[in-house]
């Protein structure tokens, strides 16, 4: 019999919304076949009473306690150590959960963990003895600015208008963002610099023999 494989651990890719997390994950899933968590999947439901609230009267999506920390830590460390875990699919459209799907890691020693808040994370998984690294990808403010905008008018998260205000908001709060995550321990740095430091993970890590997707949820 194959002997369990050891708990893997999570590289946190955190950064302003629009700096191109996402893409990078995926990136480093098809370049290293890592399984990818995107821990925007974990905010909480646009009826939780508790929600903070935004200067523009609306609930402040943008804020760490619109977000369950505790929850994503749970599913990461289940993930790591049990290798699969159930993960919420979330509709940012209609703020609520709209399912559940199964990661499994396989015998990969790497999860990649991406989100607004994903730096949020760092402190736990580092007390748990699950972090590989932390890095906080960062653009100039006015091409995150841009970058946002297309993607969420493409997928209609929000009306036009308030995206258009929401991300005016998030370029100007943009530096102050990048600061606030590198104190919590992610090193800012461009997509770029992030694969090329991946390549030194790579070498660290065993065998990579099985992927993931998102299941019907993606």
């Amino acid at each position: 019999m194959d002997p369990a494989p050891a708990p893997a651990r999570v590289l946190v890719l955190a950064g302003p919304s629009g700096a191109g997390k996402s893409r990078l994950a995926a990136h480093l899933h098809s370049t290293h076949g890592w399984p990818v968590v995107q821990l925007d999947d974990f905010y909480r439901e646009g009826t939780d009473p508790d929600l903070p609230m935004s200067p523009l009267g609306l609930p402040d999506w943008d804020h760490v306690d619109s977000w369950d920390l505790d929850a994503a830590l749970g599913a990461l460390e289940q993930l790591c150590r049990a290798g699969t875990a159930q993960m919420p699919v979330y509709d940012i459209s209609r703020s609520a959960v709209s399912g559940t799907h199964e990661v499994s890691r396989g015998r990969h020693p790497v999860v990649v963990a991406e989100g607004i808040f994903a730096a949020h994370t760092t402190p736990g998984l580092r007390s748990r003895g699950l972090l590989a690294d932390a890095w906080c990808i960062r653009n100039r403010p006015w091409l995150t600015f841009s970058r946002r905008l297309v993607r969420d008018l493409a997928e209609r998260r929000k009306p036009p208008l308030t995206l258009w205000r929401r991300g005016h908001v998030l370029r100007r709060a943009e530096p102050g963002i990048v600061a606030a995550q590198e104190q919590l321990g992610a090193r800012a740095m461009t997509a770029r610099e992030a694969q090329l430091l991946a390549r030194g993970l790579t070498a660290s890590s065993g065998p990579r023999t099985s992927s993931i997707d998102r299941g019907a949820g993606g």
